[in-house]
């Protein structure tokens, strides 16, 4: 009975680790995994969809019949009905790109991202192509929060409007999720983002994912991110600079430059403890996926990534 337990665990644990292609933390044993307190968090993001609620046309030449609101949301709903404890997430430029923005202003977007059942996004450059004011406009239709901690919306019309961050529980696991932008000044027309004050967002990064480690206890500490995942200037903010130069940070979930990333990158923080980048392109066209193993109350285990075409 003993060497037959035994043989069922050993089995349990090399299925976990076919399963998950982990590319987690290293040195921790995968037999940790076998555990009962172990929680499994999948998070699905996207980012960039940029007003593209119908598919790519047959003929176009790079995504023909790819991406699709509908389509995503068949996808989103056959994993939320296989997955406990799941996040959906996005990050920026929801806005601009077809007409359906040009007509009606970002309210089908948010309906749409409210009737896929998302649960928080940031902000990109594009939201604010229509001004502070036609953004709030639009808020009513989003039934989920946007994280924006190094923008201060103070003495404009999306004061109060937005939050900083967002803990999460999701089976005795503590989430937190938090949004850092994009430099508006030279890239938005300043009339459309008014007396926003930007404050830098490696520093800003710091301190939240701090607060939320140290003060809330989160156990998985996300950044949606709309810098863009890195750049030829080094010096220019960017993923990469976020996950190097910060602490605390699990995940960032990226925006703004387009890059499709099949599975998440690794980089090493002030800590040297690994944090991971995704980003899943641009138009809906592919839906990521990071699925965390978390020791409950204590710290993170492993992770696997992809991105899904949704064709």
């Amino acid at each position: 009975m003993e060497g037959s337990q035994n043989y069922n665990r050993r089995k349990f644990i090399g299925d976990v680790a076919k399963a998950t292609a982990c590319i987690g933390l290293a040195g921790v044993p995968l037999d940790v995994l076998a555990k009962s307190n172990t929680v499994k968090v999948t998070i699905l993001h996207t980012n960039d969809t940029h007003s593209r609620i119908d598919p790519f046309p047959i003929n176009d030449p790079k995504f023909g019949g790819m991406g699709g609101v509908a389509r995503r949301m068949s996808l989103i709903n056959k994993i939320r009905g296989e997955e406990k404890n799941v996040l959906l997430l996005d990050s920026g430029d929801i806005f601009q790109g077809t007409p359906y923005f040009n007509f009606y202003g970002g309210e089908l977007e948010m309906k749409l991202m409210t009737l896929m059942g998302y649960d928080a996004a940031t902000m990109g450059n594009h939201d604010f192509d229509n001004g502070i004011q036609g953004f709030v406009k639009q808020l009513p239709h989003a039934s989920f929060p946007f994280l924006c901690s190094n923008y201060d919306f103070k003495n404009t019309e999306l004061e109060g409007r937005t939050l900083p961050h967002k803990i999460f529980i999701k089976d005795g696991v503590n989430i937190g999720v938090f949004g850092i932008g994009i430099e508006l000044a030279g890239l938005v027309d300043e009339k459309n983002f008014g007396k926003t004050v930007y404050s830098n967002p490696i520093d800003v990064a710091n301190k939240t994912a701090a607060y939320l480690k140290k003060e809330k206890k989160c156990d998985l500490i996300i950044c949606l991110s709309h810098l863009g995942f890195k750049y030829e200037n080094s010096k220019k903010n960017s993923d990469e600079m976020l996950a190097t130069q910060t602490e605390n940070i699990d995940l960032i979930l990226g925006g703004h430059t387009h890059t499709f990333i099949d599975t998440p990158e690794k980089y090493h923080n002030l800590k040297n403890k690994e944090v991971l980048v995704a980003q899943t392109g641009w138009a809906g066209i592919r839906l990521g996926r990071i699925d965390f193993y978390v020791e409950k109350k204590s710290s993170l285990i492993s992770s696997r990534g992809t991105t899904v075409k949704i064709s």
